[in-house]
């Protein structure tokens, strides 16, 4: 498999852990997107989207994270990401589409660029922007891991799932804006017991080929 990444992607971040959870190797092609480099032909001759991530299988390419890690958890089951019972899987779900449909659209490189360069926001208009965006979501968020959450350790039960995934870029990007985290115990609790497991840690941004 090939991973068309960006280290900063919180999209591709989210795709690198789910690899790593599941002990696939893979290969990795850099598309820096402050170069516009998944703007070019070719690359929109893999994803049409022109974003970032794709993956590249033995049959196909795949463009949309969460269409990703769907593929990737039914075709590589164990460790499984989602739980077993049905209404367990759509609470799971719930918690990760908060981030992927209601935060990170929001606050996507895209997004920004357009209120930079049209509506001629500021710099700090933008960061407030981004930091509402997120706070905004998280605020459901934190109430929804105090419910689901056996420990304080997982977003959901006892073991990591997709809204795992899902919650560690994003909090990655909420520090990297300088959010306040204070109204989110829960959350920073989770991140940070994820954050020391192994395949996490090997899905950092800082520590990929690209980040130097």
């Amino acid at each position: 498999m090939k991973l068309y990444s960006y280290f900063r992607s919180s999209a591709a971040y989210r795709v690198r852990i789910a690899l790593s959870i599941k002990g696939i190797e893979y290969e990795t092609e850099s598309k820096a997107l402050l170069k516009g480099e998944h703007l070019t032909a070719d690359y929109r001759s893999l994803n049409p989207q022109a974003l970032i991530p794709s993956l590249e299988t033995e049959n196909a390419v795949l463009s949309q994270s969460l269409a990703i890690l769907e593929y990737l958890e039914e075709r590589y089951p164990s460790p499984p990401l989602l739980p077993k019972h049905p209404l367990a899987r759509a609470q799971v779900r719930s918690m990760a589409l908060a981030i992927a449909c209601d935060i990170h659209p929001l606050d996507n490189l895209r997004v920004l660029n357009h209120l930079r360069e049209v509506a001629k926001f500021g710099d700090d208009q933008i960061n407030d922007w981004y930091r509402h965006w997120i706070s905004e979501g998280f605020k459901g968020l934190e109430v929804q891991a105090q419910r689901h959450s056996s420990d304080r350790r997982y977003c959901f039960g006892d073991s990591v799932s997709l809204a795992d995934v899902l919650l560690v870029p994003q909090m990655f990007n909420a520090r990297r804006f300088n959010t306040n985290l204070a109204p989110f115990p829960t959350l920073v609790a989770i991140t940070s017991h994820l954050e020391s497991l192994p395949s996490f840690a090997a899905a950092r941004p800082e520590v990929q080929p690209d980040a130097a």
